[in-house]
């Protein structure tokens, strides 16, 4: 294996490397989503050429979906606990040419972003977030996301616009089937705002078998 080699999705690069737990640096199945909340941002900068559309990346790991949205059109805060993960996004903002794209990067914990943000008053017209089944924050915050999602999906709520426009959660925790991230999307998103809700198991197409492999589920809210 090489120690690092880049990989092409679209127009944007990605670097990767190998890690011990299994990691490359990229979840490629994630591809359809960046596809997805790309077309809803471009559609509505169309729609309106003068419309700054902020979205709010949690989890944001390397940034796959900050370059998307990026891309697309968006202003994009990345928040990530690791400063190495951080780092990274920002290698690949560079190599796809969005070095100097509007993204704000935060090293810090999700959660207490999101409370500073609604202390704060800002809001975002889109969220997506990627959570771990575990986690740490820099200052040592647990996160268990059996426990914290639904809690966490109900404060972010908070951080968003009258007229959001999507809002995106990603699970590879086997207890998160998609009818779990429909119930709370549902419950906390389309209760408060309508529009529609979707959640599917999403995976990597198999060329050899013509078959899928399973990489998780992912629930979408869009107005």
């Amino acid at each position: 294996m090489p120690k690092q080699w880049q990989i092409r999705y679209k127009e944007l690069t990605f670097n990767l490397q190998p890690f011990s737990f299994k990691h490359t640096g990229l979840f490629p199945e994630q591809a359809t989503n960046w596809d997805w909340f790309g077309d809803k941002i471009r559609k509505a900068k169309e729609k309106n050429p003068n419309r700054e559309i902020k979205v709010l990346n949690l989890f944001a790991y390397t940034g796959g979906a900050t370059l998307a949205a990026a891309k697309a059109g968006a202003n994009v805060t990345h928040v990530d606990a690791s400063k190495g993960m951080v780092t990274w996004a920002k290698e690949n903002a560079e190599s796809s040419g969005l070095g100097d794209a509007p993204i704000r990067y935060i090293v810090d914990d999700c959660v207490k972003f999101v409370e500073r943000e609604i202390r704060r008053g800002n809001q975002y017209d889109a969220i997506i977030m990627d959570p771990p089944s575990y986690g740490r924050g820099p200052k040592g915050e647990i996160w268990k996301i059996e426990e914290s999602i639904h809690p966490f999906v109900k404060l972010c709520t908070e951080v968003l616009t009258e007229k959001p426009l999507f809002y995106l959660i990603n699970s590879y925790t086997t207890g998160l089937q998609p009818a779990v991230l429909a119930y709370m999307l549902g419950i906390e998103l389309q209760k408060k705002f309508g529009g529609t809700v979707n959640a599917e198991e999403i995976g990597l197409p198999v060329t050899s078998t013509g078959l899928v492999l399973p990489c998780g589920a992912s629930g979408r809210w869009e107005d």
